[in-house]
C-alpha cells in the first residue's frame, strides 16, 4: 500500500539526487524540531498538472520537548499560496522569510518561517517552522537552542545539512533532550546542558566545563575532533569507567564552508548496554542449556543403539532402532536451537538434517532417491520439535512400507529405476503446508488412519492433531492414476505469545 509520504514524493519534479536529500533530511530533522521547540513541515512546488501556486507536503515533524501547534496529519497535503504566503516567498526569493498561517480559527494564528532547502545550490524545498504566537520571554536554554537552530537553518540554505551519506537516526541515538553540548571550532565547551552534566556527572566529571576541552577533564574527544576535522558527523560511545558508558553525536556546525563548531548531543546508554550485557549473557546460557540437552539426547541415542545391536532379531530390536531414531530427530532441533536460540526456528536447516539421516538409514533392496521443494522458512520452536518428528517418521514409513514389496526379488533393484520420496513444503505466512510423497506400493486396501495399529503413525497422527493443533490426510496416488502415496499436513503457524504471558 502507498503511503501519503510516498505519494507526495511522486507529485513532484525532482531528481533522483534530490529526492534522496530530503529524505536524509526527513529521516534526520528530529533534532531541528527539538532545537527550534516547533513543528516542522518539508513543502516543495508541485509538479505539472498542479496549479501554480500550488505545494505539496513531503514531511512533518513535532518536538519533543514542545507542545505540537498542528494537530492534523498535513504529509501529502496540497497547500495553496494564499494560505502560505511565507513559504512563497522563500521560493521565489531564495531567502528565509516569516509570516502567519491560521490553522484552526479558535486556536489564533501560528507562526510561520520559511527556510530555503537547498541540494547542490539549487533550491528544491522550503523547511516550514510553526510555533505558537503566544509565549513568556525564553530563558537560557531556549536561546541557546534557537540560536543553534538559526545555525542550521543557515546549512539547510547552503546545501551542507544534511550530511551525505549520513543515516536514519535510530532509536537508540541521543535526541536534544538526552543532554546537549555545544562547543565552538577550536573544541572548547561553550554550553552544556543541565542534562548533559548530568551525564557528565556520571562519568566522574564535576568541574565546571564551559570555556575548557572535554580531553582537558579528562574524557575522550576523539569524536568531536574527528567532526570538527572532517565537517562531518560522528556517532561514538564513551566509557569513562566500566560501568559508565555515554553516547556522543557530534553535528559540525557549519557557515561558508567553514566548520564554526559542533553540536554534540549525549545520552546515557549505561542501562542499555547492560541489557545488552545481559541478552548476551542470557543467550549464551540458553544456548548452552540446549548444547547440553543435545548431547544428553545423543547420549541416549548412542545407548539405545548399543542395547538394539546386542538384541537378537526381532521386534524389540526393531523397537529400540526406533527408538533411537525419534531420539535423534529431537536432538537435531537442540542442535539448531544452541547455534541459534529465540523464538524462531530455520526449519530448512532441519530438514536437510532430516534427510541426511533417512538417507543414511535405508535398509530395502530397491535404490530410493529423496528430493526436497519448497521452503518453510522460520517457524516458532514449540512447533520445530513435534513437526520435526512427524517428518522423521513419514520418511522413515515410506522408506519402510512403500518399497517392502521390492526385497522379495533379489535383484530387482538393478532393474527398476529409483524410488523416490518427495518432500514438499510450504509456508504462506498464515498456515504450514508439508508433503511427503512416494511412488512406491500404495496404500493397504480399506487402510483407515484413524484405526491404524501403527505406531509411528499414531505418532504422527497425535502430535499433528493434538500438539500442531493441524489436520493430517493420506492419499491413495493409484486413485489418480499413479504410484504410491501421498501424506499432506496443514496446520496454523501460532502467533508468538508476549514474553511474560
Amino acid at each position: 500500500m502507498t503511503t501519503p509520504a510516498e505519494l507526495a514524493f511522486d507529485r513532484t519534479t525532482l531528481d533522483e539526487v534530490q529526492l534522496a536529500h530530503l529524505q536524509r533530511l526527513l529521516g534526520t530533522w528530529g533534532v531541528l524540531a527539538d532545537l527550534s521547540f516547533s513543528d516542522l513541515l518539508l513543502m516543495t512546488p508541485m509538479a505539472e498538472g498542479g496549479g501554480d501556486d500550488e505545494m505539496v507536503v513531503l514531511g512533518q515533524m513535532r518536538p519533543s520537548n514542545a507542545p505540537t501547534v498542528v494537530q492534523d496529519d498535513l504529509v501529502g497535503e496540497v497547500a495553496v499560496a494564499d494560505d502560505w504566503s511565507a513559504v512563497v516567498d522563500a521560493l521565489a526569493t531564495g531567502e528565509a522569510s516569516h509570516g502567519e498561517v491560521v490553522r484552526d480559527p479558535e486556536e489564533g494564528p501560528v507562526r510561520v518561517q520559511a527556510i530555503p532547502v537547498r541540494c547542490e545550490n539549487v533550491l528544491v524545498a522550503v523547511l516550514v517552522r510553526l510555533s505558537s504566537s503566544a509565549g513568556r520571554r525564553p530563558g537560557h536554554l531556549e536561546r541557546t537552542y534557537l540560536n543553534v537552530f538559526d545555525r542550521f537553518a543557515i546549512m539547510l540554505s547552503e546545501s551542507t545539512f544534511p550530511f551525505p551519506g549520513e543515516e536514519v537516526a535510530t532509536e537508540e541515538a541521543p535526541r536534544v533532550g538526552d543532554g546537549v553540548v555545544l562547543t565552538d571550532e577550536a573544541g572548547r565547551v561553550r554550553y552544556a546542558s543541565p542534562n548533559a552534566t548530568n551525564a557528565l556527572h556520571r562519568m566522574g566529571l564535576y568541574t565546571q566545563v564551559e570555556g575548557q576541552r572535554l580531553s582537558d577533564l579528562g574524557i575522550e574527544e576523539s569524536a568531536i575532533e574527528w567532526a570538527l576535522a572532517s565537517g562531518l558527523p560522528v556517532v561514538e560511545e564513551v566509557e569513562r569507567r566500566p560501568d559508565v558508558t555515554v553516547l556522543f553525536h557530534c553535528i559540525p556546525l557549519i557557515e561558508r564552508q567553514r566548520v564554526t563548531g559542533c553540536l554534540v548531543l549525549l545520552r546515557d546508554v549505561t542501562d542499555v548496554r547492560r541489557l545488552d550485557r545481559l541478552l548476551l549473557s542470557k543467550d549464551a546460557a540458553i544456548r548452552e542449556v540446549h548444547h547440553r540437552v543435545k548431547n544428553n539426547l545423543q547420549t541416549i541415542s548412542a545407548l539405545l543403539r548399543l542395547q538394539a545391536r546386542r538384541l537378537p532379531p526381532g521386534g524389540g530390536r526393531v523397537a529400540l532402532f526406533e527408538a533411537e531414531r525419534r531420539v535423534r530427530s529431537i536432538a537435531i532441533v537442540h542442535e539448531i536451537l544452541s547455534r541459534e536460540p529465540g523464538d524462531q526456528v530455520p526449519f530448512d536447516e532441519i530438514v536437510t538434517s532430516l534427510i541426511k539421516m533417512a538417507e543414511d538409514s535405508v535398509v530395502v533392496s530397491r535404490r530410493l532417491q529423496f528430493e526436497v521443494t519448497g521452503h518453510l522458512g522460520e517457524v516458532p520452536a514449540e512447533v520445530a520439535t513435534p513437526l520435526s518428528v512427524v517428518l522423521a517418521e513419514l520418511v522413515q514409513n515410506a522408506i519402510e512400507h512403500a518399497f517392502a514389496d521390492f526385497e522379495a526379488d533379489e535383484g530387482l533393484s538393478e532393474r527398476t529405476e529409483p524410488g523416490t520420496i518427495s518432500v514438499r513444503l510450504e509456508n504462506d505466512g498464515a498456515v504450514l503446508r508439508l508433503e511427503v510423497c512416494d511412488d512406491g506400493a500404495g496404500l493397504p486396501e480399506g487402510f483407515d488412519l484413524d484405526e491404524s495399529q501403527s505406531l509411528g503413525l499414531s505418532i504422527v497422527r497425535d502430535l499433528v492433531r493434538s500438539q500442531l493443533e493441524g489436520t493430517i490426510t493420506m492419499h491413495d496416488r493409484r486413485d489418480d492414476d499413479q504410484e504410491g502415496t501421498t501424506v499432506t499436513i496443514t496446520l496454523p503457524i501460532p502467533e508468538l505469545r508476549p514474553i511474560g504471558l
